[in-house]
């Protein structure tokens, strides 16, 4: 029973770490071609355990990736993080409000105040 378990264990770990270098990016990897961390990931044990501990360093900030993609505060994102952050949705969103009410007053060819229908007030 133990040694089935065991089994088991290694290669669910072993199917853990080829499924995540599979889906990976180059900085993750650090360096090293996807191909070489499939081969490493296949040495039972060893190898599973090596990717599991150099990915999640490098995911944790420990080794020099990108500027701007991870800070003492943990990793950041390169884009807004919810759509009301987002200048471009809150844009969109506001045009959209002015059409309604538009629409609404029944005078369409007409529109609101600082609202330019064909471009980007922004730039």
């Amino acid at each position: 029973m133990a040694r089935a378990l065991l089994f088991l264990v290694i290669i669910g770990l072993a199917v853990y770490a080829l499924a995540d270098i599979a889906t990976s990016d180059e900085r993750t990897r650090r360096g090293l071609p996807k191909g070489a961390w499939l081969l490493i990931a296949l040495v039972p044990v060893a190898g599973p355990v090596a990717w599991i501990l150099v990915s999640r360093a490098q995911r944790a900030g420990g080794g020099g990736g990108a500027p701007g993609t991870a800070g003492p505060g943990g990793p950041r994102r390169s884009g807004p993080l919810a759509p009301d952050d987002d200048p471009d949705f809150l844009w969109r969103l506001e045009q959209e409000r002015k059409r309604r009410e538009r629409e609404a007053r029944g005078d369409g060819s007409h529109p609101a105040d600082g609202d330019v229908p064909d471009g980007d007030p922004r730039g």
